[in-house]
């Protein structure tokens, strides 16, 4: 009895051994080849819609995918919509829209989704969180066809599973920055 005693906790052991290992293993393979995120292969154009911006800045808050493509739209006479697809699905809409003056960033950013909660910045002309964000040209930016407003940039992304305030932040100030030096601005 205690040769057979002795041999059970070797052999219990070694089971555990290898039922470890082999866990650890494919724990390991799973990370390696279903945990990346998928390759960006398509190419980001330098103007999107009109707007010249950093190709770069507007991929990091793009999913993977093979192919991107553009699209402008103007739901009502104050805004203009740049909408990005990847593979046909919509992942990314960048806008710019007029609203009356008197407004703040922070009130504006509630009527666009993703904004809640978000960061306001020090001159208060931008809020943003991973997802969205909402920027206030400056005050020179001004048009005949919209007297007395204000132009504003949204940045929403769309159901791509992207959270990065860093790179929202870095993709709504360099947008807005961009809108400032077009013909929207007057």
């Amino acid at each position: 009895m205690s040769v057979r005693g002795s041999l059970r906790p070797h052999r219990f052991f070694g089971t555990a051994l290898s039922l470890a290992a082999a866990v650890a293993l494919a724990a390991t393979l799973s990370a390696c080849s279903g945990d990346a995120p998928p390759k960006k292969a398509y190419t980001v154009p330098p103007s999107l819609c009109g707007t010249t911006v950093d190709p770069a800045e507007v991929k990091a808050v793009l999913p993977g995918g093979d192919s991107l493509t553009t699209a402008t739209q103007k739901p009502n006479g104050g805004t203009i919509r740049c909408n990005l697809s990847v593979d046909g699905k919509l992942v990314l809409s960048l806008a710019q829209a007029w609203w009356s003056e008197g407004h703040t960033t922070a009130a504006v950013s509630q009527a666009y989704p993703g904004t809640d909660d978000g960061k306001l910045s020090d001159d208060l002309r931008f809020v943003h969180t991973g997802t969205a964000g909402v920027g206030k040209t400056v005050p020179s930016c001004k048009a005949s066809e919209h007297p007395e407003q204000d132009l504003y940039i949204t940045v929403e992304t769309r159901d791509t599973g992207i959270d990065d305030p860093d790179a929202i932040e870095k993709l709504l100030i360099a947008y807005t920055k961009a809108v400032e030096g077009t013909a929207a601005c007057g």
